[in-house]
């Protein structure tokens, strides 16, 4: 039996860390629109709450399933670390102005939903090229496979 592309321990680690990664990227961008520096202590202090609620939305989704589905797993993971990101930074006295939580709404969909469209429309590509492989007239399934039993469009002994 393989696993899939998406299910292997290489995929789910890179995937869990480029979910870090673009929480400290948002962090970092907001630091550096407000003036604030970015020193690491800052970033830290700023990127805590939602890196902690994203390891929550990974464990919420079970995103070690499907790391790179954007559904359930992407909105899963994404609600999660808005809304707990949120919640964490109230709790730690941190603000959380109407504007600051629907910018980090948009930006943390498009950071962590839309490098999941990326791979799932790259992964797409990927699996129509193999399947072009395949000879003419044979039918493929949606995983890739020859459908022996589809009919073979290219044979002209039909009566």
């Amino acid at each position: 039996m393989t696993q899939r592309a998406n299910d292997r321990p290489g995929t789910i680690a890179i995937a869990a860390v480029l979910d870090a990664v673009l929480v400290v990227v948002f962090v970092s961008i907001g630091r550096s629109s407000h003036a604030e520096g970015l020193d690491l202590a800052g970033i830290a202090a700023t990127a805590w709450p939602f890196i902690a609620a994203l390891a929550a939305g990974w464990l919420a989704a079970r995103a070690w399933r499907h790391p790179l589905a954007v559904w359930p797993t992407g909105v899963i993971v994404w609600a999660v670390t808005v809304i707990g990101g949120m919640l964490l930074r109230v709790v730690s006295g941190q603000g959380t102005q109407f504007a600051f939580i629907v910018v980090a709404t948009l930006t943390l969909a498009a950071f962590l939903l839309g490098w999941r469209l990326v791979a799932l429309l790259v992964t797409r590509r990927v699996r129509v090229g193999a399947t072009s492989g395949t000879t003419s007239g044979e039918a493929t399934t949606g995983d890739g496979a020859v459908d022996a039993g589809a009919p073979d469009a290219s044979r002209t002994d039909r009566a």
